[in-house]
């Protein structure tokens, strides 16, 4: 959940530009900060002019300078503050920043607070730590390590590390202090570490928590993900589980936690800078809402092959192997979920493959029944989604066939599985999903459509047609977003309620899970989805007067019955807006505040009918001067259990 970052680089003036090494730190967790808002810190190491690291006047020692605070949600505001004495110091008569280490925080173990804030540092204070994941066996080390004598300042799991890598270090380097000390923890990490005693360089290590690593110009750098490394790297690379590096500006070294050297592979990243930023918009929701088209032409681009047919190279499992799968599992966690539940339809009407939808967290603890041919779906935007990694390992443990779908290129997701879908929606920054989630239905419909072509159960000009019908929704998709002013009013309308059901049926009940769950994530109203039809075995009970109901009423299969379903809630007095197609008059008659869309094909209609729903929810949150972005308690990725 917490987003890290480190960098070490050249202190040669050419080599660095005019920004320093604080204000580059800064900038870099700004672009991290949907991971975790509740604390940020950083720490930095200067050198001297032969490239020794600066001596405390006082200690006669090397220091490290740290800066953290903990104010709400704008703690990196008030960390800037703190930083203002030295933000612009880039090459100073009293040594030069050359390296630092960065954290925004998600607390796990330890309330908010500055002194639970990141970086921690061992007794001496010469080493510094920040770490995204869980410790496990933390209650265990904590007791051996204060029975030893050291002195723990905070109620965090992460501290423990930098007295770790301390009580190593009386006869190694920080490399293999760092290397022993790991051997000795239990659970998730990404850590980044820093040694007033190593003055050009820095040590990282991760497993089962994300990091990459990017290169530049006498720069190197790691950060919990990709847009915190975009303008500064020109290579990328991703370092495994349980792999251990030494960066310098120059060089990077990678070991395993044997020792044993490793190589290091670059990676693809297609993003710039431009994409991680707000071109214009207020806010990342808004302009993440309004690129939903783009991504799925983008998501779509280069699948069909030039007689009409649907090619998906990724997949990397044979296509006879996909033939013979008799049971699909798709395993997410919240809005990937609802994607799964969405293509439950597809695969099972076109492929005609019985499908189950799992949420990640119970997956693996219901002893599902698997086989080698079964085929698990796992879905994550990030890839980095630690319920799902954890389905993914039991899957390909009973030697079933594993396909992701993943928005990040090399994500560990996609590492662990033999095929993968990649979503290409870009980098998303808003904590709420929109168009990950639209873009993930895309993809798991081609893939029921690809599953339906292996077995032959359509033929060639159906599926040409079903793909063509797939190109037109990006227009179609833009025609329900150039409604926004419309959504907005009814927003308005309805700013003041307190608990808002949505019903839907067929694909719309799924929709209506996802609309419910923006509104809660960025308007924090008690919002509950339901099948329409389940109304009268309990639900109903609470609908009377001024009750708001959004009904997912498009013309799909169950139309006419979503019709009695209307009826039932509005002869209890209940504030309906529907979600209607476009020159519906009927349905548009039954309701209090219609919401049009144009009218998509079966079985594709969801990522247009949830369009309403995400301004819906995005309208309200601003009406009640919520951040979109960062909605409270919650982080972009989870990554831990």
């Amino acid at each position: 959940m917490c987003g890290i970052v480190a960098i070490v680089r050249s202190t040669t003036p050419e080599e660095n530009g005019s920004e320093s090494l604080p204000e580059v730190l800064i900038s870099c967790l700004n672009k991290l900060e949907y991971r975790g808002y509740d604390s940020a810190g950083i720490a930095l190491g200067r050198v001297e002019e032969g490239g020794a690291s600066l001596v405390d006047s006082d200690t006669k020692r090397p220091t490290i300078e740290r800066f953290r605070a903990a104010v709400s949600t704008r703690s990196l505001e008030e960390l800037k503050k703190l930083l203002e004495p030295i933000a612009h110091t880039t090459h100073a008569p009293t040594g030069n920043y050359n390296r630092g280490i960065g954290h925004t925080r998600w607390a796990t173990h330890g309330r908010p607070s500055e002194r639970n804030a990141h970086p921690h540092q061992d007794c001496s204070g010469s080493i510094a730590v920040v770490h995204n994941g869980i410790i496990e066996n933390w209650r265990e080390l904590a007791d051996e390590l204060t029975a030893t004598g050291h002195h723990l300042e905070s109620e965090t799991d992460s501290e423990l590390i930098a007295h770790l890598i301390e009580e190593e270090t009386s006869d190694v380097d920080l490399l293999e202090a760092t290397r022993r000390a790991t051997k000795r923890i239990s659970g998730s990490f990404a850590i980044a570490i820093m040694d007033a005693n190593s003055p050009n360089s820095l040590v990282v290590v991760r497993r089962l928590s994300p990091l990459v690593m990017g290169t530049g110009k006498g720069i190197c750098m790691t950060a919990s993900d990709i847009p915190a490394l975009l303008g500064l790297a020109d290579t990328y690379y991703v370092l495994e589980d349980d792999e251990i590096a030494e960066i310098s500006p120059d060089s990077i070294r990678v070991f395993d936690l044997n020792g044993d050297t490793r190589e290091l592979h670059p990676i693809l990243v297609s993003w710039d800078i431009s994409a991680a930023q707000k071109s214009g918009y207020d806010d990342f929701m808004g302009k993440e809402l309004n690129e939903q088209p783009t991504a799925i032409k983008d998501t779509l681009l280069g699948r069909v092959a030039t007689n009409g047919s649907l090619t998906m190279d990724e997949t990397r499992i044979d296509d006879d192997a996909l033939r013979d799968v008799d049971k699909v599992f798709v395993v997410g966690c919240g809005s990937s979920f609802h994607s799964g539940l969405i293509a439950k339809y597809a695969l099972e009407h076109w492929a005609r493959i019985p499908t189950e939808i799992d949420i990640s967290s119970e997956f693996r603890y219901r002893d599902p029944i698997l086989n080698s041919s079964s085929l698990v779906v796992g879905v994550s935007q990030s890839g980095e989604t630690m319920d799902t990694l954890r389905a993914i390992s039991l899957a390909k443990s009973s030697k079933t066939k594993v396909i992701s779908i993943s928005n990040v290129v090399d994500s560990s997701i996609t590492r662990h599985t033999g095929g993968v879908i990649y979503t290409r929606a870009g980098p998303e920054v808003g904590v709420a999903a929109t168009k990950t989630f639209s873009t993930q239905i895309i993809a798991l419909q081609m893939l029921a459509l690809y599953l339906a072509q292996l077995k032959g159960l359509l033929y060639p000009d159906e599926i040409k047609t079903i793909l063509e019908q797939m190109r037109t929704l990006p227009d179609l998709m833009q025609i329900a977003l150039d409604r926004s002013e419309k959504v907005l009013t009814v927003a308005e309308e309805i700013a003041s309620k307190r608990d808002l059901f949505y019903i839907g049926r067929n694909t719309g009940y799924p929709v209506a899970l996802e609309g419910a769950l923006k509104m809660k994530e960025i308007a924090y109203l008690r919002a509950e989805a339901y099948p329409a039809g389940e109304l009268k075995h309990g639900p109903i009970a609470l609908i009377e007067p001024g009750t708001v109901v959004i009904a997912v009423a498009t013309r799909g299969r169950l139309w006419e019955k979503m019709h009695a379903n209307i009826s039932e809630v509005k002869s209890r007095g209940a504030t309906v807006v529907g979600i209607i197609n476009d020159e519906d008059d009927q349905t548009a008659s039954l309701v209090d505040y219609a919401l049009f869309v144009p009218r998509t094909p079966p079985l594709l209609d969801a990522v247009v009918d949830i369009i309403p729903l995400q301004l819906l929810a995005y309208h309200m949150a601003k009406l009640k001067g919520f951040n979109v972005d960062r909605p409270r308690n919650l982080a972009k990725t989870v990554t831990v259990e």
